[in-house]
């Protein structure tokens, strides 16, 4: 985990004293229920409640004793048995490590989750804004970063919307499909715990429980999660690579917020840089490679082995803590984002009206002439107006071909921004209701 790259409140959540914290929550609540059920004295689990539930626990004294005796877990019940004093041999009963692991790591992504659909919302709401806003401020659509039709900057922004709500929803599926509990003991049995302390531990921690463990959750729902989180990265991405190219010199039709006093460049002062959005993209590629590991982790070997702890203790962290802030980050960057109308105008008129040439393609098939004829013709008056010769206008117009077809005065009319923008207001009900 990177500090710079970091919100306080995400990273807590991977925080070695959170972890001990839901450690000794599942423990003791699992001890709860197996006193209910007469395996262990009620004394003994009030004792664990009463006395862990005040303690700090030592992170450097679990990692003391870890040092020895080589496991984590254990190592955290002997600290534990150091501040609850005799009544924690009764901790742990029938209970096995992954018991402990897995479902406190279903905590952690289940509270990441909700903090990442906090951000989800942040930038669904900064879109919606500023897609309202521009509804209607015409630019140029590009396609192979060419010039192609006219759109609006308000329906650019309304693609990325709708993206960032299905999004939405496969994290709000992802994070269901992990918040799960496994208290089944070794290879999942439950031959040495009983299947209702799972339920009870499941119910007091928010989860669900696991239908089926092996001894250890299955990892097919966290290559879901992390598989989700990539794509949201990948649609942060494609909205920030949007804004690059949009601040880049020889368009200038929106550029990130440049605050008083800020600098673009040691040896430049002229200098305004994209950084923002290219901090986003470089944290795309972070969570996103987080996504394969996620994926080869399901093949474990028979009912459990561990070689996908390691990938897990620095994924999981590392995907949730970055994803978090692009997403703070790309609400700020579309909240404060400079657009220049003018510009968006000026750049849609630099073709001298080329943007308009499947118009008068469609005219002439409609007026009886073959597609193949009508493109040579429109390409005829159109490359030369590419090339500065002349205007698109005036080269159809001076074109035998096209004008024994269209009329000068209805050439003219064909030549309408508003018709490309004739059904914004549909596209807008779909997309926002």
């Amino acid at each position: 985990m990177i500090p710079r790259y970091a919100r306080p409140e995400m990273a807590d959540i991977w925080s070695a004293q959170t972890k001990y914290r839901i450690w000794f929550e599942i423990e003791a609540h699992a001890a709860m229920r197996m006193a209910e059920l007469g395996v262990i004295p009620h004394q003994a689990a009030k004792t664990v409640w009463e006395k862990g539930a005040v303690a700090a626990f030592d992170s450097d004294r679990i990692d003391e004793i870890e040092r020895e005796v080589k496991h984590d877990v254990i190592a955290f019940l002997t600290h534990l048995s150091e501040i609850v004093g005799p009544e924690a041999r009764y901790v742990h009963q029938g209970m096995t490590s992954s018991d402990i692991l897995d479902t406190c790591l279903s905590v952690q992504l289940a509270r990441a989750s909700e903090l990442l659909l906090v951000g989800m919302d942040r930038v669904l709401v900064s879109l919606k804004a500023r897609a309202m806003e521009h509804k209607n401020t015409i630019c140029v659509g590009r396609s192979h970063a060419i010039h192609a039709e006219p759109t609006t900057f308000g329906l650019k922004l309304a693609t990325f919307y709708a993206e960032f709500e299905r999004g939405k929803r496969r994290l709000e599926a992802a994070r269901a499909e992990i918040a799960v509990c496994a208290i089944s003991g070794a290879v999942g049995t439950f031959a040495n715990v009983d299947p209702s302390v799972e339920a009870y531990v499941a119910e007091k921690m928010g989860l669900a429980v696991e239908p089926v463990s092996t001894q250890i959750i299955p990892r097919d729902r966290h290559a879901a999660f992390f598989a989700a989180l990539g794509i949201i990265a990948s649609s942060i991405e494609r909205l920030a690579v949007e804004i690059r190219h949009l601040q880049r010199s020889e368009v200038l039709e929106a550029e990130e917020y440049f605050s008083k006093g800020q600098k673009g460049s040691s040896a430049m002062p002229h200098k305004r840089n994209p950084i923002l959005t290219e901090n986003l993209t470089g944290l795309a590629r972070l969570v996103r490679m987080c996504v394969i590991p996620a994926m080869e982790n399901v093949a474990l070997w028979h009912e459990r082995d561990i070689s996908h702890s390691s990938v897990e203790r620095g994924i999981a962290p590392d995907a949730t803590i970055h994803l978090d802030f692009a997403l703070h980050r790309l609400a700020g960057v579309i909240e404060n984002l400079v657009v220049y109308p003018e510009r968006m105008q000026e750049n849609l008129d630099k073709l001298g009206g080329l943007i308009f040439s499947q118009r008068i393609l469609l005219a002439l098939t409609q007026a009886g002439v073959s597609r193949e004829d009508s493109y040579s013709w429109v390409q005829r008056a159109a490359m030369p107006a590419w090339r500065g010769e002349g205007r698109f206008i005036d080269n159809l117009k001076a074109d035998k071909d096209v004008a024994a077809h269209i009329e000068p005065s209805q050439l003219d009319k064909l030549f309408d921004l508003d018709h490309h923008t004739r059904h914004v207001d549909v596209i807008f009900k779909r997309v926002f209701g």
